[in-house]
C-alpha cells in the first residue's frame, strides 16, 4: 500500500493494513507497527529485572509485566506527544502523515484512546508493591514534559533520557522494593545511551525543525555529533561498570564481554554518522 500523505513515517502496510479500518488509525497513532520504540523503552526495566530480581520466577513474571506496559506507555506516550505536536507535524515532512496532524484521529478520540492506553499501564503497575507503584506514578512528569522540552531547550532528548530510562528505577522498585545503587548507575546509564541514539534519530528532521522552531542535540551539535555520540557512549559504558561494580566482582566479571561488544556496537554508530555527515 501507498504511504497515507506525501512522504511519512505512517505507513498504513503490513499486518496494520489487516486490522479493521477504523482501528487502523490508533495502531498507528500508538506506533504498534513499529516495536522499536517499545523495546528501547523496556530494555532500561529489564536490565535492572536481570541484575536485581531474588528469582528466576521473579525476574520472569516481572519481565513480562514490564513487556506489557511498555507496549501500553508507549503508545500512550506517543499519543501525549502528537496531541502536543500536531499542528508542528502538520508541517514536517515526516510526520505530516501522522493520524492526529493528517485528521485521522480527532484530539477528543486520542484523550480516549490514551486513557485506555493509561489504564492498560494502571493494571499492570498495581501489580506492583506500593513503593513501585508511587515510582511509577511519578514517571509520568517527564512523560508530559518532553513534547514540551523540544520548545524550550537544545537538549530534548536528555528528557527523553529521563523518560525512556526510568524503567532502570521501576524494575529496581518493583524487584527489591527499594532504589539500590546500581538503580541509579543504570538510569544515569540509560539517560547517556539513549541521549545518543535519539540524538541520532533526530538528524532526520533537522532541516524542517530549523524552519518550525524545534530545537535538539542533532541541531545543537551538527558536524559534531559523532564527537558528541561518543561521550555519551563512553559515559554510557563507564556508568554500566559502575552498576554492575556496585553489584559485587562477580557481576562485573561475567558481563565484561558484553560490556566491550556494547562498547564496539558504539563506536559503529558513531562511525557511521560521521561518514553520514561528509
Amino acid at each position: 500500500p501507498a504511504p497515507m500523505q506525501g512522504y511519512t513515517d505512517i505507513r498504513d502496510a503490513g499486518w496494520v493494513a489487516r486490522l479493521p479500518a477504523a482501528w487502523r488509525p490508533y495502531a498507528l497513532l500508538a506506533r504498534f507497527d513499529r516495536p522499536i520504540g517499545a523495546w528501547l523503552l523496556y530494555l532500561p526495566g529489564l536490565w535492572s529485572i536481570t541484575l536485581l530480581a531474588a528469582t528466576p520466577g521473579q525476574g520472569l513474571w516481572l519481565a513480562l509485566l514490564f513487556l506489557l506496559g511498555a507496549f501500553a506507555m508507549r503508545g500512550a506516550g506517543c499519543v501525549v506527544n502528537d496531541l502536543w505536536d500536531r499542528e508542528l507535524d502538520r508541517q514536517v515532512e515526516r510526520t505530516r502523515g501522522r493520524p492526529l496532524a493528517s485528521g485521522a484521529v480527532t484530539p477528543w478520540q486520542a484523550l480516549a484512546f490514551l486513557g485506555a492506553l493509561c489504564a492498560v499501564g494502571l493494571l499492570v503497575l498495581v501489580q506492583f508493591s506500593p513503593f513501585a507503584i508511587a515510582v511509577g506514578v511519578v514517571s509520568l512528569v517527564p512523560v508530559v514534559l518532553y513534547p514540551l522540552a523540544k520548545r524550550v531547550t537544545d537538549f530534548p532528548q536528555f528528557v527523553l533520557g529521563l523518560t525512556f530510562g526510568w524503567g532502570a528505577l521501576l524494575g529496581a522498585a518493583a524487584a527489591t522494593g527499594a532504589l539500590p545503587a546500581p538503580a541509579w548507575w543504570l538510569y544515569a546509564a540509560a539517560i547517556a545511551w539513549i541521549l545518543g541514539y535519539d540524538t541520532i534519530y533526530a538528524h532526520q528532521d533537522r532541516e524542517d525543525d530549523a524552519l518550525v522552531g524545534i530545537r535538539s542535540t542533532a541541531r545543537r551539535f551538527g558536524a559534531r555529533t559523532p564527537a558528541f555520540l561518543l561521550g555519551c557512549y563512553a559515559a554510557a559504558l563507564a556508568l554500566l561498570l559502575a552498576a554492575l561494580s556496585a553489584l559485587g566482582p562477580f557481576s562485573t566479571d561475567t558481563y565484561l564481554p558484553s560490556l566491550q561488544e556494547i562498547g564496539r556496537q558504539f563506536g559503529v554508530s558513531a562511525v557511521l554518522v560521521q561518514q553520514s555527515l561528509t
